[in-house]
């Protein structure tokens, strides 16, 4: 989402959204990675158990992402209209 405008804050602000930028790409990374991570055991779960119905409540009750199981190949989708509401 691009909108032109300006902004004012003060400077005192400005260098803590800036020290803050390296924090708040460092938790992306580990959100990612621990994502890849979930993806990878409950694969491993898929091929041992049935757990279809486990995920299908999973899904039912969550907000920011869902479980989708292809040929017992997990896979995490986060729903970006409710994460970007935070």
């Amino acid at each position: 989402m691009d909108i032109n405008g300006t902004v004012t804050i003060s400077l005192k602000d400005y260098r803590k959204l800036i020290e803050e930028h390296p924090k708040a790409e460092e938790s992306r990374k580990n959100l990612y990675e621990a994502s890849k991570e979930i993806e990878v055991f409950l694969s491993f779960i898929c091929t041992r158990e049935p757990i279809e119905d486990y995920v299908a409540e999973y899904n039912r009750q969550a907000i920011h992402s869902k479980i989708v199981i292809v040929n017992d190949k997990a896979k995490i989708q986060f729903n970006e209209k409710n994460n970007n509401k935070s």
